[in-house]
């Protein structure tokens, strides 16, 4: 669990950009003890209706701005091995042994609710998941910049970038890395970003807090997601497609995205694959207006 007193230092100054209220929300630590070990998470104010789930490599500040916007009750979680949360031994970061870590989470702080799970590339996929796993925790189903039929080439951006170096020199050279590969369009966010994902050690050195930068020897993260096809083929949750027009989604991929799931709505905003961190305040406006229809999002309201 995180000690670190100034771990929300950055909400006032989120909050001014995204036009939110001064009078901020309060947010806390709360872990969980699950099969995956301690999951760490933010609880935003009290009874959560919202879980959000981030993507691979990120942890669960990157909704900050996102939840500013919103200014709903929500859980935003850190998946097990990123942020505080705990690592695995095995490796295993897959959607289905993310989403059985997030059941054990959900049944604990928020018995009885269903959610709309809001989940950004890795998060997306293991939103889905619990949709297969644990449709009883799932209201709606937000998935930001991911889909099943996502190929490995299209994540190349990020799976470069988290197998390059390890330790690094200062927070300055991850930001500059990052902006280098593509990663990011504003300085300030990246640099709010980096310095709630990593760690400065004794000899001064900066490591990521993630474990996917540190894999078992033969370890690899598998992004191969076909199989949760008929998830979302088959139920008849409500879906909302959010696409990073400069994104991992490829046109030919949100269009089958759209024939394999007619019931999902699909809304574009400029922005790359971190929608939630490039553009936090049209994210937002897109899941209020999703969770103000009955039944989802038509494509008139968009």
């Amino acid at each position: 669990m995180s000690d670190d007193p100034t771990e929300f230092e950055f909400l006032a100054e989120e909050a001014a950009e995204v036009g939110a209220p001064a009078d901020l929300p309060s947010v806390s630590r709360v872990g969980v003890t699950t099969p995956s070990g301690e999951v760490s998470t933010l609880l935003w104010g009290e009874s959560p209706v919202l879980t959000l789930l981030h993507g691979g490599g990120l942890n669960a500040h990157t909704w900050d701005a996102t939840l500013l916007a919103l200014g709903r009750p929500a859980l935003a979680v850190d998946l097990p091995g990123h942020g505080d949360s705990a690592w695995r031994d095995d490796f295993d970061y897959s959607p289905r042994t993310n989403a059985a870590a997030l059941a054990t989470v959900l049944d604990a702080l928020a018995p009885g609710t269903r959610q709309t799970v809001v989940g950004q590339s890795l998060g997306g996929v293991t939103a889905i998941a619990l949709a297969e796993s644990r449709p009883d925790l799932v209201e709606r189903l937000v998935i930001v910049d991911v889909s099943p039929g996502l190929r490995a080439e299209d994540a190349a951006q990020v799976t470069n970038f988290l197998s390059g170096p390890l330790v690094f020199s200062s927070r300055e050279e991850i930001v500059e890395l990052a902006l280098a590969a593509g990663i990011g369009s504003s300085r300030r966010a990246l640099t709010r970003g980096v310095v709630l994902n990593t760690r400065i050690r004794d000899d001064g050195t900066v490591v990521f807090k993630h474990h996917l930068g540190s894999p078992p020897p033969g370890a690899t993260l598998d992004v191969d997601f076909h199989d949760l096809w008929p998830t979302l083929e088959n139920s008849e949750i409500p879906v909302l497609l959010v696409r990073g027009t400069q994104g991992f989604l490829s046109p030919p991929t949100v269009d089958e995205f759209r024939t394999r799931v007619p019931r999902a709505t699909i809304v574009e905003i400029e922005a790359g694959h971190n929608v939630q961190e490039q553009q936090p305040a049209a994210l937002a406006a897109a899941i209020a207006t999703f969770l103000a229809v009955p039944g989802g999002l038509r494509l008139e309201d968009v």
